[in-house]
């Protein structure tokens, strides 16, 4: 897949107040419907939990990037990354999908657009908007 200057997306997104931060099955459906809604493709699902009471660290390996969540159902909390390469790829509708599935809200969201062009000579890639 070759890269599109100024096509990489990534959101952080800190949710309240949700539901079923402990349930595998859940964390699970919300990120394979959140990479289904942003339009981008699963290679992989990846999930850990931490034992009874306790949350879910998942991500969702994307042809397109990655998904991530980490969850503390104890504070009904949930930390979520959202990085998309493309310009068809949608990170806001990955992001409505996992915030509805765990009937949570957007507490905080930052977006950073990665990934210009690199330079001649073969250096790091910046930022477009640096």
């Amino acid at each position: 897949m070759a890269h599109q200057p100024d096509s990489s997306l990534h959101l952080i997104a800190d949710l309240a107040e949700c539901q079923g931060l402990g349930d595998l099955a859940r964390v699970e459906a919300a990120l394979r419907e959140a990479a289904e809604a942003a339009h981008a493709t699963v290679l992989d699902v990846r999930l850990h939990h931490f034992g009874p009471g306790m949350g879910v660290t998942g991500v969702a390996l994307l042809a397109e990037s990655h998904i991530s969540i980490h969850t503390w159902p104890e504070h009904g909390v949930a930390a979520v990354d959202i990085f998309v390469c493309g310009r068809q790829a949608d990170a806001e509708a990955g992001l409505a999908c996992i915030t509805a599935r765990l009937q949570g809200r957007v507490a905080m969201k930052q977006a950073v657009r990665r990934l210009g062009l690199p330079v001649a000579g073969g250096e790091k890639l910046r930022s477009a908007h640096a």
